[in-house]
């Protein structure tokens, strides 16, 4: 098909709107028009292409095959414009936002982002962090660190590392009942978010499956970072990623009692939409992991 004058961006740019929502009413909201008028332009659209593109059911709508078919490639399309513009406005390399969980931005990337603007320094760096999974469609962040299984539609994914995790407490807390020597030691002090399945996971692997975890309070404090705070002031033993706090360890802060450490099949990755791969402040992101994280894989996954 020819682009021409009549060729319908908007009735493309529509349809994207109601297939991610799968509502006419949410997409109207979105983009500021009436529910006749979004109607209309799938009309348009399913009269253009001779193939209906959802199916009206009574209080709902879903995508007809040809429909499911299309929206990925309308979807990514919009999102290539989008960056072809983006760039074309900055007459810079811009700004790099960069979303992360608290304890991966507090113990990783804090300590290394220096690096990243002494090899470019024509791009600035703002870094949010959030324990949720952001939508890219709703934030401006460029890139996204997250804790997964490396798999999330639409979006690129590069392994950063492992997510491993044990249990760690402060030197005094430990002499406070003699010393931490076996792990049912463990259960004779505070334990911080006893609820945190990883707890579970490692008692299993100690050969402790009945740990009664259960009669511990339930706290939950909502990021690693803030956990592995707690046990440094002595107010329990949290489960965290031991790597992150080697310079506690030194430092005397705190022990890790047990070499055991365990995975839940969860690790740290980067992860960006598919239709931004190739913008020059990703690529100097993804250089920068790679000179700086061995375990970093430049190429994703099945690619």
């Amino acid at each position: 098909m020819k682009i021409s004058k009549q060729f319908p961006v908007n009735a493309l740019r529509v349809f994207e709107a109601v297939a991610r929502h799968l509502s006419f009413t949410k997409a109207g909201e979105e983009l500021g028009l009436t529910q006749t008028a979004v109607s209309y332009q799938i009309k348009l659209l399913e009269d253009l292409l001779g193939e209906s593109l959802f199916l009206r059911r009574p209080r709902r709508i879903t995508l007809t095959d040809a429909g499911a078919r299309l929206a990925p490639k309308v979807s990514e399309a919009f999102e290539l414009l989008s960056a072809a513009i983006s760039d074309m406005r900055s007459t810079s390399e811009g700004t790099l936002t960069i979303n992360a969980t608290a304890t991966f931005a507090s113990h990783w990337l804090a300590r290394h982002l220096g690096i990243f603007q002494l090899d470019n320094p024509r791009i600035a760096v703002r870094l949010e962090t959030t324990q949720e999974i952001i939508d890219f469609n709703k934030t401006e962040a460029d890139v996204a660190i997250r804790v997964g299984q490396g798999q999330w539609p639409g979006l690129r994914a590069h392994f950063l590392m492992r997510n491993h995790f044990t249990p760690m407490l402060s030197p005094k807390l430990a002499e406070s009942i003699g010393g931490v020597r076996e792990p049912l030691d463990l259960l004779k002090l505070r334990i911080i978010d006893p609820g945190d399945r990883w707890w579970r996971i490692w008692f299993t692997a100690a050969g402790y499956p009945d740990a009664e975890l259960d009669l511990y309070p339930r706290s939950k404090m909502g990021a690693q970072a803030l956990e592995a705070a707690a046990a440094v002031a002595g107010h329990g033993v949290a489960i965290l990623r031991p790597e992150f706090y080697q310079d506690d360890v030194a430092m005397g802060r705190l022990i890790q009692p047990f070499e055991l450490t365990c995975e839940d099949g969860s690790h740290y990755w980067l992860v960006y939409p598919e239709a931004r791969r190739h913008a020059a402040k990703i690529r100097a992101f993804r250089a920068f992991l790679t000179k700086t994280l061995p375990s970093f894989e430049e190429r994703a996954p099945l690619e």
